[in-house]
């Protein structure tokens, strides 16, 4: 039986060879179905290290997981059972090394031990006041622990700085568990399941009908796909929703419009950039109409009321023309979104909000008391459980419904359909306080689910309007990146020359010029718009880590012909692949981190240190030239950069290249 499974062990493995463009994705989800299919565990270390003759680390690995096993009763053990990484396994030696010294609980231990983004400083830090107040002094602990630690097969030393103990881990354990558990995992390495059977709605993105597609809306839309991915990632179950702005009196306006300077074939032909034109030409006629006194009962303003109540009431011509804009912009927004790399699973919106449940919410914020009257318009005092909410009107003196109710509704709608364990709305910092109130107003109807909103807000682009007709559409910039791009590859007709589809590559590379410019700072900040900026291909940006990708392609491809069946991981002794494996071993808290700091460029600032620690490597660790031995270490080591690169930016919605 095992000399059977250990053939088909050595045709996996032989597909984990380099083909000509290194690892290609097909095989990488082949190695990977065939390893679930396997074993039960997310990765099998010991089958690989049995086919590598590696059995000095297979011993080190088996006995981290018979640890794991034995400690299986604590709670932070069992989760690090079903989430097991090279540093995880660490993490309970650590912990059962301590409980022995020390007596102090195994969990408490382990879910105190954090990875440190700074290597100089260590892999992995215990901030010893974490520990409990009773371990009495925190800072003599530490030394006394730093002395007496067996660091055995897995740490290469230990130090104390106060109250902090500092693990550093062995370059030679990391060098033959690392990269076979990224060679292993692929594509997945990283993904841990950290919730079972959790499900998460986002809602992202969500432009206005007839309106363009703008930058400001690619912050939201990036920030959300690159959440929903990695909510994927870590085990959730993922709805992602974009909530349209399809509904309104401004759609009144844009009939009014269309009907003086609509034309049917440049609806057809381009229904966002004409329905934008032929509102900023009906605003206009607008703010004329002011300035020449024209008569309530016979302007555009009453005209457009008119026609959108035509469109509540149900008017067959009025509704057709209504859905026509939906359904053409829906189209077109499908088509940008694919450039990003981002699909929705619901397009909902505004008009898509059930009356009953809209009447069902206004209900039962009457019945729960939280109405005022003032002025003719109702209004709900959030002042008595928040004092910095204050007061928000839901309806006007005329009768008319204001966004809160419509919003409680559809939230309410959402929990009815997709039980959801999560809802988060990304939207922009300017909503703050509404989405606040909203939140405090569903909370006060009493659903508990009311609890499990949450609002990830990010800053605006500044510099744009969409009344005055001085906006810059999404799609301008990104042909204006991709023409870039190309004007720079053709810099170099011989590797120009050797890319299969130029113009794809071009549209990949600009892509990533624009949003990791948009992705590499805290989303709270604000910026200005500026075309330099966001196709900048200078210092940390989207085009350099295509290149590091790129190039790592190459290598892999240039030396296909290498017998990669049993690595001497050993011959790797230079400080520059020692941090790179440092840094590769990081990736899965990388994506823990990201979870709680719900920034995509805690994923960007990472990927910049790897690319530029690969960059150090190259002057070093030739692979060309080399002896077997040593170029088969190198080469797998640069195949491991490769992947964490690849899964990286695949995270952030990018779409790694082979050639550029």
């Amino acid at each position: 039986m095992i000399d059977s499974f250990d053939k088909v062990l050595s045709l996996f493995c032989a597909m984990l060879r380099p083909t000509h463009l290194g690892y290609s994705l097909s095989r990488q989800r082949c190695s990977h179905r065939l390893l679930k299919n396997t074993s039960n565990k997310i990765y099998d270390t010991v089958t690989y290290y049995r086919y590598y003759s590696l059995n000095q680390v297979n011993n080190q690995v088996k006995y981290l997981e018979q640890l794991c096993e034995n400690l299986n009763h604590h709670k932070e053990i069992t989760n690090c059972r079903s989430n097991q990484t090279i540093m995880n396994l660490v993490r309970v030696y650590i912990s059962n090394e301590l409980n022995r010294m020390s007596g102090i609980d195994i969990g408490t231990i382990f879910k105190s031990i954090q990875w440190n983004s700074n290597l100089e400083d260590s892999d992995l830090v215990l901030p010893l006041p974490k520990l409990g107040r009773h371990i009495g002094k925190p800072s003599m602990l530490a030394q006394e622990w730093a002395k007496s630690f067996p660091t055995g097969d897995y740490i290469q030393r230990i130090e104390h700085n106060g109250p902090f103990l500092k693990f550093f881990l062995s370059p030679h354990f990391l060098f033959n568990s690392v990269i076979p558990e990224i060679g292993l995992k692929a594509e997945s390495y990283g993904f841990r399941k950290l919730q079972s059977d959790k499900k998460v709605l986002i809602e992202f993105s969500s432009p206005n009908i007839a309106k363009p597609f703008h930058a400001g809306h690619l912050r939201s839309t990036i920030i959300g796909g690159f959440l929903s991915n990695l909510y994927q990632a870590m085990g959730w179950e993922v709805t992602r929703m974009n909530y349209l702005g399809d509904w309104g009196k401004q759609f009144g306006l844009l009939a009014v419009g269309y009907y003086k300077y609509g034309k049917e074939d440049l609806l057809a032909s381009d229904p966002i950039h004409h329905l934008f034109d032929v509102y900023v030409r009906i605003n206009k006629d607008k703010e004329q109409e002011i300035k020449d006194g024209i008569s309530v009962t016979d302007s555009i303003d009453c005209k457009a009321k008119l026609f959108f109540k035509k469109i509540e009431s149900g008017d067959e011509e009025a509704l057709k023309l209504w859905k026509t804009f939906r359904s053409l912009s829906i189209d077109k927004y499908i088509c940008t979104y694919a450039r990003l790399n981002i699909h929705f699973d619901v397009y909902s919106g505004e008009s898509q909000v059930p009356r009953d449940t809209i009447r069902k919410a206004m209900e039962l914020i009457k019945d729960n008391n939280l109405l005022e009257q003032s002025d003719g318009a109702t209004l709900i005092d959030l002042t008595k459980f928040n004092k910095k909410l204050g007061k928000t009107v839901i309806k006007k003196s005329d009768g008319t419904t204001l966004y809160l109710t419509r919003d409680v509704g559809a939230a309410i709608d959402r929990y009815e359909k997709y039980h959801f364990d999560k809802m988060i709305y990304v939207i922009a910092t300017q909503q703050d306080l509404y989405v606040s109130q909203l939140f405090e107003t569903i909370k006060q109807l009493g659903f508990n689910w009311a609890n499990n909103l949450e609002h990830v807000n990010f800053g605006m682009v500044k510099g744009m309007s969409t009344r005055k007709g001085t906006v810059v559409f999404l799609d301008n910039i990104l042909e204006e990146a991709k023409d870039k791009a190309l004007t720079v590859m053709k810099g170099d007709q011989v590797k120009y020359s050797r890319i299969e589809d130029p113009e794809k590559v071009a549209d990949l590379i600009g892509v990533s010029a624009v949003m990791i410019q948009d992705m590499k700072s805290k989303r709270i900040n604000n910026y200005e718009f500026d075309w330099n900026r966001m196709l900048s291909f200078e210092g940390d940006t989207g085009p350099y880590l295509q290149y590091t990708h790129s190039r790592l392609q190459s290598i892999a491809s240039n030396h296909a012909h290498l017998n990669i069946d049993f690595p001497n991981f050993d011959l790797l002794v230079e400080n520059e692949a020692i941090l790179l494996i440092r840094l590769l071993a990081q990736y899965p808290d990388v994506l823990v981190n990201a979870m709680r700091t719900q920034e995509p460029c805690t994923v960007v600032t990472y990927l910049f240190k790897v690319a530029h620690q690969v960059s150090s490597c190259y002057a070093t660790l030739w692979v060309t030239g080399q002896p077997q031995e040593t170029a088969v270490a190198r080469l797998m080591l640069y195949n491991a950069a490769m992947h964490v690169i690849g899964n990286g930016m695949r995270l952030l919605g990018l779409t790694p290249v082979h050639r550029m």
